[in-house]
C-alpha cells in the first residue's frame, strides 16, 4: 500500500509486499496495561495510557506565517523548540496535520489527535479495543482523515479503513465516521491505495486477483479489472499502466484511462533474459525500465524513441518521488537524493543532506506544494560535529533537519542541534497543560522517526523513536 499527504507527490517503493507484511506484522505488538482512574473494561485507554500517556503541553501561539517563498532562510530563521506534548513507549512512525489537527501514529497501532490551537488531546482514533491502525491518509476532497487498519479478531490479516470528517474528530465524535470498501476482501497480499493526484483510490483483492478504481471524492465504484497474469499496476496522471507476468524475454504492458479503464496503449518491452527486473515505471509517456548490471531505459511510449543511462551514472534507487508539477523525477540511493529529468540528465545534487534513514520513505521527508524544497533528517555535516565527545569518540545519536532547494541543490535552511540561537520556547505560569516531560534541542533531534511540515502554519512537527512528538515554529 502506497499513502501520499502532499499534493502531486507519488513515492515508488521496489518492496512494497515486504513493506505491507511488516505492517500486518506489527499489529502483534499490541498490548494492555491498566491506566489510573480507568474503567477496567475500557481496552482502547488501557492502550492508549502506555502508548501515548495523558500528558501534553501548550506552547504559546506562533506568529502568523511568513508569505515569503518556501526557499527563503528567513521563513526558518527564529525557529524555537516546542516542549514536546506527546509521549509514548513506541516510536511515532507517522505524523499528518490537518487544518489545526495534528495525527500522531506510534508503532504500536495506537493514533491520537491534538487540537494545535488549544494544544490539547482530542481524542484516541482507535475506536475499538483491538484496532491496530497501520496509516493515515488526509482527503483534502471532503477535509476527512482515512484509517487504514487491521484487528485481532481476524488475526490481523486484513485491512480495514474508515473515514471520519475533520470536523467531526475536532469535536471528539468517532462514531460518526464511516467504514470504506467493506466489500472488499483485502487480506495480505491484498491492499489499498490513495491516489491524491488523480482523485483515485486502487484496491487489489488477492482472493479474486481482482483490481478496482474508486473515486476519492465521494468513493463510488468506477471499474474493475480481473486478471491473474497482472504483476503489478503502477498509476500516473491520467493514465495507468499495467504490468503482465514476464515471459520468455519482454514483459506485456498496457496503458489503461484511470477514468473508465479504456484501453489505450498495448505493447511489448523487450527484457535481457538472464537479469531480473529492477523497476518499471510510467510518468506521462515516459517508461523507465532498469534491470540489474544494465543501463537504465527511458522510452517514448508515443513513437518508442529510447534514451539511456549508464549504469555508472544511474544507480537502482530504493524510492522514486516524481514530480509532477517540475516534470522531474527524484532518486533515494544510499542516503543520498538526486533531482533527474526525462531526458536522462541529473539536475541536482544536493549538498549537506545526508539523509539520517537509509530507507526514505514519505513519513520522514516533506515535498512542499510547489514542489521547491525538500525537507528531511539528516546526519549532521562534519562542521557540526564539535558536539562530539573527545574523550569517548562517539558519533552523535542527534541529526539535523535540513531544507535544500530542489532545483539548486542548495541547503537554505537547518535546525541544528549545534545551532546556539536555537532555544526553547519559555513556558507561560498558565500553562499547566504542558507535559511535564522536558527535551533539550539536542534531546528533540535524536533519532527522528516521522516528520511533517505544515505549510499553512509555517511549522515543522517531528515523532522520533522515544514516541515524543515536538513541534518546531518561529
Amino acid at each position: 500500500m502506497e499513502h501520499h499527504h502532499k499534493p502531486g507527490l507519488r513515492l515508488r517503493l521496489r518492496i512494497t509486499a515486504a513493506r505491507r507484511r511488516a505492517w500486518l506484522s506489527a499489529g502483534l505488538r499490541s498490548t494492555c496495561r491498566k491506566p489510573p482512574r480507568r474503567d477496567p473494561s475500557d481496552s482502547v485507554h488501557k492502550v492508549a495510557s502506555r502508548e501515548i500517556g495523558g500528558g501534553h503541553r501548550r506552547p504559546p501561539r506562533p506568529a502568523a506565517p511568513s508569505s515569503s517563498a518556501f526557499s527563503c532562510p528567513e521563513k526558518f530563521r527564529n525557529f524555537q523548540l516546542q516542549l514536546p506534548f506527546l509521549w509514548t513507549r513506541t516510536k511515532i512512525i507517522e505524523i499528518v496535520a490537518a487544518k489545526d489537527v495534528i495525527f500522531a501514529l506510534a508503532q504500536s497501532g495506537l493514533c491520537a489527535a491534538f487540537n494545535r490551537t488549544t494544544n490539547k488531546r482530542i481524542c484516541y482514533l482507535n475506536i475499538s479495543p483491538d484496532e491496530v491502525i497501520r496509516s493515515l491518509f488526509y482527503n483534502k476532497n471532503n477535509e476527512s482523515l482515512i484509517t487504514v487498519s487491521v484487528y485481532e479478531s481476524d488475526r490481523f490479516s486484513s485491512l480495514k479503513c474508515r473515514t471520519t470528517p475533520i470536523e467531526y474528530i475536532r469535536r471528539g465524535q468517532l462514531n460518526d465516521g464511516f467504514p470504506l470498501f467493506e466489500s472488499e476482501s483485502l487480506k495480505y497480499p491484498g491492499f489499498v491505495e490513495f491516489d491524491d493526484v488523480n482523485g483515485k483510490v486502487l484496491t487489489f483483492s488477492a482472493q479474486d486477483s481482482t483490481y478496482k478504481v474508486f473515486d476519492l471524492k465521494n468513493y463510488n465504484f468506477l471499474y474493475s479489472i480481473c486478471d491473474k497474469n497482472i504483476q503489478e499496476i503502477k498509476i500516473s496522471p491520467g493514465i495507468m499502466l499495467v504490468i503482465y507476468q514476464k515471459t520468455n524475454c519482454h514483459v506485456p504492458l498496457t496503458i489503461l484511462s484511470i477514468e473508465d479503464g479504456t484501453p489505450l496503449k498495448t505493447f511489448s518491452q523487450l527484457l535481457h533474459r538472464s537479469r531480473k527486473v529492477d523497476f518499471i515505471e510510467q510518468f506521462n509517456e515516459k517508461l523507465l525500465v532498469k534491470q540489474d548490471k544494465e543501463n537504465l531505459q527511458i522510452i517514448d511510449v508515443r513513437n518508442s524513441d529510447l534514451i539511456e543511462v549508464n549504469k555508472t551514472e544511474f544507480m537502482t534507487p530504493s524510492a522514486f518521488i516524481f514530480l509532477y508539477e517540475n516534470n522531474l523525477f527524484l532518486t533515494f540511493c544510499n542516503r543520498t537524493v538526486a533531482a533527474w529529468n526525462f531526458r536522462g540528465e541529473l539536475v541536482t545534487s544536493f549538498e549537506d543532506h545526508e539523509l539520517w534513514h537509509p530507507n526514505c520513505n514519505t513519513n520522514n521527508i516533506y515535498i512542499t506544494a510547489d514542489q521547491d524544497l525538500i525537507i528531511s533528517y539528516c546526519k549532521v555535516s562534519k562542521k557540526a560535529t564539535d558536539c562530539v565527545d573527545s574523550e569517548a569518540g562517539e558519533v552523535p545519536s542527534m541529526g539535523s533537519i535540513n531544507m535544500s532547494n530542489i532545483f539548486t541543490g542548495k541547503c537554505v535552511a537547518k535546525i541544528s542541534p549545534s545551532d546556539p540561537t536555537l532555544t526553547i520556547a519559555p513556558r507561560k505560569r498558565s500553562d499547566k497543560s504542558r507535559s511535564t516531560i522536558h527535551s533539550t534541542v539536542p534531546e528533540a533531534l535524536e533519532d527522528i522517526t516521522a516528520l511533517f511540515y505544515d505549510e499553512d502554519r509555517n511549522e515543522i512537527y517531528t515523532g522520533n523513536s522515544k514516541g515524543l512528538v515536538h513541534v518546531w515554529s518561529n
